[in-house]
C-alpha cells in the first residue's frame, strides 16, 4: 500500500514539475500583436477608478486613453471610488540593437518625450541576461493589461490585455491602438488583432 501512495505521489510531481516547467512561469495570454478580453461580465454603468500599477509618463498617457474611452461607454471616471481597474504598462527592449554598452537602470526611459520629470539615477546595473543565451524577444514590446475589480469583495469582473512590437519613440501610438481596438467590443470575450502600427 505505501508503494502504490509513493507511486502515485512521485506521478504527481513529475506532472505537476512537467506543467510548471512549459508554462515558463508566465501567465497565459494573448501573442505578440493580438488582444485578449476575458469579460466575466459587461463593464457596469458605475464610477470607475483607474488605478497605475507604474506610475511613468507612458502608463499616465495611456491611462487618459482609457478614461475617454470609458466615458464614452457612459461611465463615471476617476482616480478613486467606485470600480477599480488597475492598469499596468510595460514596455521591454531587451535587444542589444548591436551596442556593446547595455541599457542601465535608472536615467530616462528611451519612451520618455523631451522635458519629461526627471528620474532619480539607480545604481547602474546593465540590463541583460546573464546566462550568455540570447534575449526572450528580438523586438521591443509594449504590453497593456487592464483589470476591472468590483468594490465589494474584490471579484474580477472584466480583464483584458494586449501587446505591439514598436519602437519607443511609438510606444505612446502603439498603446493607443491597442486601448481602442480592446474598446471597440469590450463587453464580450474575445482574441483578435491589436491593430498595432507598422
Amino acid at each position: 500500500m505505501r508503494i502504490l501512495t509513493l507511486a502515485t505521489a512521485l506521478g504527481l510531481l513529475a506532472t505537476t514539475t512537467q506543467v510548471s516547467a512549459q508554462s515558463y512561469g508566465l501567465p497565459p495570454g494573448p501573442k505578440l500583436g493580438e488582444i485578449e478580453v476575458k469579460a466575466y461580465q459587461a463593464i457596469p454603468k458605475a464610477k470607475v477608478a483607474v488605478q497605475l500599477t507604474s506610475d511613468t509618463h507612458l502608463s499616465r498617457e495611456l491611462r487618459r486613453q482609457v478614461m475617454v474611452r470609458l466615458s464614452k461607454r457612459g461611465n463615471e471616471v476617476g482616480f478613486s471610488g467606485g470600480n477599480v481597474m488597475r492598469m499596468d504598462v510595460s514596455y521591454f527592449d531587451f535587444t542589444d540593437s548591436g551596442r556593446g554598452d547595455y541599457n542601465t537602470q535608472g536615467g530616462q526611459p528611451s519612451y520618455a518625450p523631451p522635458g519629461s520629470n526627471p528620474r532619480m539615477d539607480l545604481p547602474s546595473n546593465a540590463i541583460r541576461r546573464r546566462d550568455g543565451l540570447g534575449s526572450p524577444t528580438s523586438v521591443p514590446t509594449l504590453r497593456v493589461t487592464l483589470t476591472l475589480y468590483s468594490t465589494d469583495g474584490g471579484k474580477v469582473l472584466w480583464a483584458a490585455t494586449g501587446s505591439c512590437a514598436t519602437q519607443a519613440d511609438k510606444a505612446q501610438t502603439a498603446g493607443e491602438a491597442i486601448i481602442n481596438r480592446i474598446f471597440d467590443s469590450a463587453d464580450k470575450s474575445q482574441t483578435g488583432d491589436a491593430g498595432c502600427p507598422l
